[in-house]
């Protein structure tokens, strides 16, 4: 039973993950709308009572609207962003305007956004006028948040009230909610975990082993931090939730999209040929070039980054790039 007040809520973005939030909000007591830009779609997830495109096998509560209009959010006191990062700002460009002054806004997309390069918040917060996006992220794929599978994320805002209060609307007995001040790092952890996930698959595709998959991990951990910090982020916040925990279940879980396109790239296939069966983004081969921007714009190194960046674009082969992280210049740990 809540102990709060039911709130009513829109969530933008009709992928996975949107309805995964939706069913939790919904599962919680909360009165959730979905919006969606494509009527068939939503239309369709309307009479299966399924989200077959996007979230195959989860029952959808009753409860929940699906709408194709902008009005959804006149009434909502919570806007949920859940758009992929490639189409965050002409989302938010188009609700420009229409989403209330008095509504909370929380972005729980993972990713850049592709014409400012900025963090997905600080995008919302640019084109809405706001000063107060929060963003929630952490170790959540939407297959198994949507069935009730035990979760723990980070919401983040820079008022730890506003924060707080957030936390109370999502947190449930399946979905347990930390709270953190550090925006920045909360959205940098999901956004660059991605690309490390993508090396983890290239490596899984070249039949490499344990010990491989263990060393893109920490070390692409550590590239990471180094480039969240030169950022603005902290470095304790990538020792947690949205960072490390992100960072491994995105590397090692069957359900990650960008560990699997890695795997694809690995065993010999083109970006080109997996990216023209693939109905579902993967953030960390959209990000992969922001991200490399951003280090070179604030002198980081990134060499996992880099050669995730060569081979997607076909520059070096996945062993090529392999043999060119091994033989880098020895250096301490620490460096």
């Amino acid at each position: 039973m809540m102990s709060y007040p039911s709130k009513r809520i829109t969530v933008l973005g009709n992928g996975g993950w949107g309805t995964a939030i939706a069913v939790l909000l919904s599962e919680a007591g909360h009165a959730v709308s979905v919006w969606g830009h494509d009527e068939s779609e939503i239309q369709a997830i309307r009479d299966a009572g399924e989200n077959k495109p996007y979230l195959k096998g989860v029952k959808l509560p009753d409860g929940i609207t699906w709408t194709s209009q902008r009005a959804a959010v006149k009434a909502a006191e919570l806007v949920v962003l859940a758009m992929p990062s490639k189409f965050y700002g002409a989302v938010l460009q188009s609700f420009s305007g229409v989403i209330p002054d008095a509504c909370e806004l929380v972005s729980v997309s993972k990713g850049f956004d592709p014409v400012t390069r900025s963090r997905l918040s600080a995008t919302a917060e640019t084109i809405l006028g706001r000063a107060d996006v929060a963003a929630l992220s952490g170790p959540s794929h939407a297959e198994e948040v949507a069935r009730g599978i035990p979760s723990a994320v980070v919401l983040a805002s820079r008022e730890s009230n506003h924060a707080a209060g957030l936390q109370e609307i999502f947190n449930t007995e399946r979905f347990r909610v930390y709270s953190s001040d550090d925006v920045t790092g909360v959205e940098l952890g999901g956004a660059l975990k991605n690309v490390i996930a993508v090396a983890v698959g290239v490596s899984d595709g070249l039949g490499f082993g344990d010990n491989t998959r263990a060393a893109l991990i920490s070390r692409g951990l550590a590239e990471m931090m180094r480039l969240g910090c030169a950022l603005g982020a902290k470095p304790e916040t990538f020792s947690g939730l949205s960072g490390l925990g992100d960072l491994v279940v995105t590397c090692t879980s069957r359900h990650s999209r960008n560990r699997s396109v890695g795997e694809r790239l690995g065993k010999g296939e083109t970006m080109q040929e997996i990216a023209a069966g693939m109905k579902q983004v993967a953030e960390g081969v959209d990000n992969c070039d922001i991200a490399l921007c951003l280090a070179a714009e604030h002198s980081v190194e990134v060499p996992i980054t880099q050669a995730v960046h060569n081979v997607i674009h076909g520059d070096v082969s996945p062993s090529d790039a392999v043999s060119s992280l091994m033989m880098r210049e020895a250096k301490p740990e620490t460096a």
